[in-house]
C-alpha cells in the first residue's frame, strides 16, 4: 500500500442480514482505520449504509415509489450513519468530516477543484473524510453506478496510492465459488480482460456487484492507482493487507506504470 488510501465499504458489509446496520462490523471497520492512521497512512473512507439506516429507523405505512425511498431513507440515514462514524472515531479522538457529491461535482471544472481542495485540506488538517452520495438529490441519471464508481472518481481525484474496494467477497474468482477447485485470482494486470469470470448479480442491499467493481478497478487502475478488491467481513482485513498480503485472500489490480 502506499501512503494515501481510500477504502470503500459497500452495504453488504455494513449491514445484517436483516437489512439494518450492523454496528459491530462498522466499529471494526474503524478499528482498522485507526491502525492504519497510526501507521502514518492518510485515509478517505467512502462508506455506504445511509439507505439501510434510515429504513431500519422509519416504518411507512402507505406506499413509496422508489426514488421517494431512497430520498426519504438517505435523508434520515445519513444523519445516523455519520453520528455513528462520530461516535466511534471520537473514542480515538480522530475528527471526521462528512462530503456529500454528485456525479456532476465531477464533470464542472469549478465544483471539482472545490471538492479536492476541501478533501485536501481536511487531511491537511488531520480530519478523516468520509464520502457518501447525496442521495437525497441524486435519482436517475443524476445519480453514480454505485459508490465503487464514487470511491474511483475520488481516488483519481485525491491521487491516491491505493483503492480498496470491500465487499462480502474475498476477491475475484476464476471460476463457479461452488466448485472445490474455484480459487481467487490473486492480481490482474491493468488491461487484462477478465470479464469470462464475472458474474452480473448486485448485491442484495446495495447498487453495485462485481461488474462495476471490476470497471471501477480497471479505469482506477489504468490511471496508475493500485486497486484491492477484499472482504470486508474478514477479522482485519485491512491490516492483515498491509502486514500480510501473500497470505491475505484478495484481488489485486496491478496499476499501469506511469512516467512521473
Amino acid at each position: 500500500m502506499g501512503k494515501r488510501i481510500v477504502v470503500k465499504v459497500g452495504s453488504n458489509v455494513l449491514t445484517r442480514e436483516d437489512g439494518k446496520l450492523d454496528v459491530t462490523r462498522m466499529s471494526a471497520i474503524v478499528d482498522q482505520i485507526v491502525w492504519l492512521r497510526e501507521h502514518d497512512y492518510e485515509v478517505i473512507l467512502v462508506s455506504s449504509g445511509a439507505v439501510a439506516a434510515g429504513r431500519a429507523e422509519l416504518h411507512v405505512d402507505h406506499h413509496l415509489d422508489s426514488v421517494e425511498q431512497r430520498q426519504l431513507f438517505s435523508a434520515i440515514g445519513q444523519v445516523k450513519l455519520v453520528g455513528l462514524y462520530y461516535n466511534l472515531f471520537r473514542e480515538y479522538k480522530i475528527k471526521i468530516g462528512q462530503v456529500l457529491t454528485m456525479k456532476e461535482n465531477f464533470g464542472a471544472e469549478e465544483q471539482y477543484k472545490n471538492q479536492e481542495a476541501c478533501m485536501q485540506v481536511m487531511l491537511e488538517n488531520n480530519v478523516l473524510p468520509i464520502v457518501n452520495e447525496n442521495d437525497t438529490v441524486c435519482i436517475t441519471e443524476l445519480m453514480f453506478t454505485d459508490n465503487d464508481e464514487l470511491s474511483g472518481l475520488i481516488a483519481k481525484m485525491m491521487n491516491a496510492d491505493t483503492l480498496i474496494l470491500l465487499s462480502n467477497v474475498d476477491g475475484i474468482y476464476n471460476g463457479d465459488p461452488s466448485e472445490p477447485t474455484t480459487r481467487i485470482i490473486p492480481s490482474v494486470y491493468y488491461d487484462r480482460d477478465i470479464s469470462e469470470y464475472i458474474l452480473a448479480s448486485k448485491s442484495s442491499h446495495g447498487r453495485g456487484g462485481m461488474t462495476s467493481k471490476v470497471k471501477t478497478a480497471h479505469d482506477v487502475a489504468n490511471a496508475g492507482i493500485k486497486v484491492i478488491i477484499a472482504n470486508g467481513n474478514t477479522p482485519n482485513i485491512l491490516i492483515n493487507l498491509k502486514e500480510h498480503p501473500m497470505e491475505t485472500l484478495h484481488t489485486e489490480f496491478v496499476a499501469r506504470p506511469l512516467n512521473k
